[in-house]
């Protein structure tokens, strides 16, 4: 069952400056998230869906407004902070997988661990022991473009796992991937948070996703619509 809230959005405003004139990205979002939730954010292409993502998760500043997650205001952290702490408590999965292609599967998981101090046995450990749990044994030694695109995105999540985050970050996962292998991942991510009752935040436009959620947020024009 759902915890302690551990992501929570008052009167968000993200407003960008254009040519045009000024563009409201997100306008007034409330919200809570709960622990061990996986909650969907759909809407059309342009809505605000990946501008909530990157305010939500310290990506990006916030015009106004106040972005609290597990307990603490994460924009009145400092830059050196935030990072910090995205690094010990989140993990991130994109739709174009942002491997390193000059390095192996085991390589780009453990890659986080060592850039935060991990000790390098230790970390290789961790990264193995994940791409076990995601059914890629024997694949730990090839390069992302040796591999399917259903295998590099369990090579993004167990990247994304591998510190063991509280909240995961999810910004159209299966955006590149077939019917068949966008099944599996999201099935993957459903598993995944079940078992370890982390918060997955996953972005997308597919109601076939959004299926897999235990709740569904809907966004339109940097804010949301009633289901």
């Amino acid at each position: 069952m759902p915890g302690e809230v551990i992501v929570q959005g008052t009167d968000v405003w993200k407003i960008y400056e254009s040519e045009a004139g000024p563009v409201e990205a997100l306008r007034g979002i409330d919200v809570e998230i709960r622990e061990g939730e996986m909650v969907a954010i759909m809407g059309p292409s342009g809505c605000g869906k990946t501008t909530f993502l990157n305010c939500f998760s310290g990506l990006d500043d916030v015009t106004k407004g106040t972005v609290t997650v597990e307990g603490t205001d994460i924009h009145a952290m400092s830059d050196n902070k935030k990072s910090e702490y995205r690094a010990r408590r989140m993990g991130f999965v994109f739709q174009s997988y942002n491997l390193l292609p000059v390095l192996s599967a085991v390589e780009n998981v453990e890659l986080p661990l060592l850039v935060s101090g991990i000790p390098p046995k230790q970390a290789r450990e961790s990264a193995m022991h994940w791409l076990e749990e995601l059914g890629l044994r024997g694949k730990e030694g090839f390069r992302p473009l040796a591999l399917s695109g259903g295998q590099q995105q369990r090579v993004t999540l167990a990247r994304a796992l591998v510190s063991e985050p509280a909240i995961v970050w999810a910004d159209e996962p299966t955006g590149n991937l077939d019917a068949e292998n966008s099944k599996q991942v999201m099935d993957l991510l459903r598993s995944l948070n079940e078992k370890h009752h982390q918060t997955f935040i996953v972005v997308t436009h597919d109601a076939e996703v959004s299926r897999s959620c235990d709740r569904v947020l809907k966004m339109r024009d940097g804010t949301w619509i009633s289901p």
